[in-house]
């Protein structure tokens, strides 16, 4: 599989830079791989495609406010860190990205906040744009995670080319957000209100967590026509054995099984036996998932509209096939479906 094939026309005015202001009033296209067939609907419609005793996969993960601005010692230049993983929390330590890079070295003092009231240190170089910076804070650390939720700021996507507002904490995050760790949204999952949760639990649907904390791969464009050269970044998965054992009765007993995401296949897919259960895991995975792909555990996907060339796209024409995921975008263009982030949902049964 190529990287061009992935290539489409997206209008800019497509691409939204805010949300609806109620999160399942969003649209929905619905794929049948089976019939072929593409049906045109609201996302409040989605518990029509569940059934009693189907499981639905959510990633759990939480947002941090990760973008932070600062001043270089001395010559007081600004600099923009990216806060991406927590290395160790005794030590203050954690991976960032830096803007402009070219500016920072090991052995620069980075000060944030008014009075220059948090300060850091580099102590390592990552990547070409990446560094590991140690906060030089004596107070503990929960008050030291106070102050940075205080001073972050949501990263908000830079594609879509605005500045975040207020409401960006609570609506660029799920509302079943909890073990905090990602640099962005599994946006899948920004469509569901609460009453919609509590519909779905009322048909008898099962909800399972696991979580991906999103991590620099998320940000990684591909740079290579083959797609089987391309390389991914590791970023942390758990999968609990309640949610093992819940999604193995459901194969077993030929339930469905709702993937919420691409973060979601990719967990599923990253942890599974030779017998095609699936095995709880507390670790990592790079796993990159583009057709063709035989998947294991999940039967039905959830996901947004992705933008053309994106990892994202690769892994849902994955799960939808390849033809009918890239014909369905050009009817959503057609359509004028909401791209991105904050966009309209598709459903692939």
């Amino acid at each position: 599989m190529k990287l061009s094939r992935f290539r489409f026309y997206l209008p800019d005015e497509l691409l939204v830079k805010f949300p609806l202001e109620n999160r399942e009033d969003s649209r929905m296209m619905v794929l049948n791989r089976k019939e072929k067939t593409i049906e045109h609907r609201k996302f409040i419609d989605i518990p029509e495609y569940f059934n009693d005793n189907d499981v639905m996969v959510i990633n759990n993960t939480k947002v941090f406010p990760a973008k932070l601005y600062g001043n270089k010692e001395k010559t007081g230049a600004k600099i923009e860190v990216f806060l991406l993983r927590e290395l160790d929390k005794d030590l203050r330590l954690w991976d960032v990205l830096v803007n402009p890079a070219r500016k920072i070295r090991i052995g620069n003092k980075l000060y944030f906040g008014p009075n220059d009231m948090l300060v850091a240190e580099v102590v390592d170089n990552t990547t070409s744009r990446g560094r590991t910076i140690k906060f030089i804070y004596d107070g503990d650390y929960q008050e030291l995670k106070r102050i940075l939720e205080k001073m972050g700021e949501t990263p908000i996507p830079k594609f879509l080319k605005r500045d975040p507002v207020p409401s960006d904490k609570e609506r660029y995050q799920t509302i079943y957000a909890k073990i905090e760790g990602s640099v962005a949204a599994p946006t899948a999952g920004l469509h569901f209100s609460r009453n919609l949760l509590k519909r779905l639990e009322l048909i008898g649907v099962k909800l399972c967590e696991i979580t991906l904390h999103v991590g620099l791969g998320n940000f990684k464009s591909v740079d290579v026509e083959d797609l089987i050269k391309h390389k991914t970044e590791s970023e942390k998965i758990i999968i609990p054995q309640e949610t093992a054992d819940a999604v193995n009765h459901a194969k077993e007993n030929k339930y469905n099984v709702f993937a919420v995401g691409t973060t979601v296949i990719r967990t599923l897919e990253s942890s599974v036996s030779t017998m095609h259960r699936l095995k709880p895991i507390d670790g990592w995975t790079n796993k990159f998932i583009f057709p063709p792909y035989d998947f294991s555990i999940p039967t039905r996907l959830l996901t947004n509209f992705h933008l053309p060339l994106s990892t994202m796209l690769m892994s849902v024409a994955a799960f939808g096939t390849f033809e009918l995921v890239m014909n369905a975008y050009d009817i959503a263009v057609a359509e004028k479906y909401r791209f991105g982030p904050f966009g309209d949902a598709m459903l692939i049964i």
